[in-house]
């Protein structure tokens, strides 16, 4: 009896096929990536940011919306036939401590990040309570730790975190609500917060996995908590960041002596 594995002869299923989704600003760096993703993975996908992608994302449809605008992004929303799937990544803010900027500065910082994806869910709630669908926050691990000269950001990711758990109780059983806790990813836009390749390669051996994400790192995650291999999965968040970051007494305590770079057990005797 040959019990060996069949050679797969059929393609591979693609787990939202049939399915619609918006991704909010996924024409660049993560957005782009998850904006793939779902292509891929046989959704329709609709992108929407202010500006287009600089290059044409195969599968992917683009509409320009500015989502600080609620009536615009309502009348968006409405003009959809449905919609299964909301990706919230539309986010980001500029190299700012607190002090060198106004509070009216900071608060467009958290408009974007945290008000901006509850508009946006809300325009889309009806269309995925019929579909039963799922929303997909792209939050921070800066929402989780200090983020000195990113704190407005840092505050906006906690509470979108909170937003999405709380909107997981309110919303369920007809919409799933999840968050993606993104850690340091190598965009096209990568050299302008760690430096050029001596930077990132620097940055990237605090990192346990040893590299930064790839967009398409996100957007294969983002794709499994849409899917129906995350039915039971709602109100949770989903630490996507290498391993998190070494901590910083380690290297303090090991300072001026030789250690192993991987600790190694006893030998057996």
């Amino acid at each position: 009896m040959d019990n060996s594995t069949p050679h797969r002869t059929h393609p591979v299923e693609k787990p939202l096929r049939g399915r619609t989704a918006v991704v909010t600003g996924g024409t660049r760096g993560v957005g782009a990536g998850i904006a793939r993703a779902f292509a891929e993975a046989g959704a329709r996908v609709l992108a929407c940011a202010r500006r287009p992608p600089e290059q044409p994302l195969h599968g992917v449809e683009f509409t320009p919306l500015d989502l600080r605008d609620p009536s615009a992004v309502r009348a968006f929303f409405a003009t959809l036939p449905g919609l299964d799937v909301l990706v919230n990544n539309a986010g980001g803010t500029p190299y700012r401590l607190l002090a060198d900027a106004d509070a009216e500065r900071h608060a467009r910082v958290v408009e974007l990040n945290l008000t901006t994806p509850l508009t946006a869910s809300l325009a889309a709630y009806e269309h995925l309570r019929r579909a039963r669908g799922s929303i997909v926050m792209v939050g921070s691990v800066s929402g989780s730790r200090p983020s000195p000269g990113s704190a407005a950001y840092g505050a906006a990711k906690a509470g979108l975190a909170s937003l999405a758990a709380s909107m997981a109780v309110e919303w369920a059983p007809e919409i799933r609500v999840n968050t993606l806790v993104v850690g340091m990813v190598r965009t096209e836009l990568a050299h302008l917060h760690y430096g050029g390749p001596d930077g990132i390669a620097a940055v990237c051996e605090t990192v346990p996995l040893g590299r930064l994400a790839a967009p398409a790192d996100i957007g294969a995650a983002a794709v499994f908590l849409a899917s129906d291999a995350a039915a039971y999965i709602s109100g949770a968040s989903l630490q996507v960041h290498g391993g998190g970051e070494r901590p910083a007494f380690l290297a303090a305590a090991t300072a001026g002596r030789s250690v192993p770079a991987t600790p190694t057990a006893p030998e057996e005797r």
